[in-house]
């Protein structure tokens, strides 16, 4: 009787087992995340809360989720050369968009900071740079300064037979670098040669754009670098409206040598205003136009 009733038990043991892991698999998720919900897409894309369900996801690739712009916002929602998402998918399996000099058909590629994005067809070159409000904005350049981007370095490490390379912020591996180049200094590429040009390092007096936090999308001039061991460096920064404001190192992204910048910047230079300001701007604004 004793030997019937351990044999049940362990039967109705090993039921239960087998119930809980088929319910430990049923609520775990299979495979990545392939939707985005609208509300819950960063706040730099600008879309609205009324017009649907989903936004589009971009696609894993050099910039980060919230930190990229899939193609489909960019055609769609900022240059209006499309109404939906299927045109949309007819412009650029026509091959027509290329970004870095490269032919991109995803319609959910994830173009990011510093990016460029070339329409041939229409002769149009833009860069993808923040204004003052953390937003992604429509920044057209010239064919000249369409040849090249910047690139913030990451890293500086050794890989296999001794080969030095650098790691830039949209995913490049780049070998052989300048020996002088460290992380946190800033690289000019060369699209069509494949090629680091010129470097900037990391200093004080260096014109710089702040890519993340409250202060996100403004431009100044490096004043001073607190070094914190074991912590993050705060960097403090002097606008061309002699304000100074803080933001941690990671955050910031040199531009040029001294106050000058190797690329055009958008409308207001990187500089914020307060709302008084914007407000006085908006009214001589209109009664210029009267």
């Amino acid at each position: 009787m004793q030997c019937c009733f351990g044999h049940a038990l362990a039967i109705h043991v090993e039921v239960y087992a087998f119930r809980r892991l088929v319910a430990v698999d049923a609520d775990q998720a299979r495979g990545p995340k392939k939707h985005l919900k609208r509300l819950a897409a960063p706040s730099s894309w600008m879309l609205d809360k009324l017009s649907g369900t989903y936004a589009p996801r971009p696609s894993p690739g050099p910039h980060k989720l919230r930190e990229s712009l899939p193609l489909t916002i960019f055609l769609r929602n900022r240059l209006k050369y499309a109404l939906t998402g299927r045109e949309v998918t007819a412009i650029v399996a026509q091959r027509l968009i290329k970004v870095d000099g490269k032919v991109r058909t995803d319609t959910t590629y994830p173009a990011g900071f510093q990016d460029v994005i070339s329409i041939e067809k229409s002769g149009e070159h833009f860069r993808l740079l923040y204004d003052v409000k953390g937003r992604f904005t429509i920044h057209r350049i010239t064919p000249e300064e369409a040849t090249y981007k910047l690139l913030k370095v990451k890293r500086l490490a050794v890989g296999a037979r001794g080969v030095p390379y650098i790691v830039t912020h949209d995913g490049r591996t780049i070998r052989y670098p300048d020996p002088l180049i460290r992380a946190n200094d800033t690289v000019r590429f060369d699209f069509e040669n494949n090629k680091i040009t010129d470097f900037v390092k990391f200093d004080t007096g260096n014109v710089c754009m702040i890519t993340g936090g409250r202060n996100m999308g403004r431009a100044g001039v490096i004043v001073h670098r607190e070094r914190h061991i074991g912590g993050f460096d705060i960097v403090h920064v002097k606008d061309s409206l002699d304000r100074t404001f803080a933001t941690r190192i990671t955050n910031i992204f040199i531009l040029g040598q001294g106050p000058k910048p190797w690329i055009s910047l958008p409308k207001g230079k990187g500089t914020k205003l307060t709302i008084s300001e914007e407000r006085d701007l908006r009214r001589r604004r209109a009664a210029a136009e009267q």
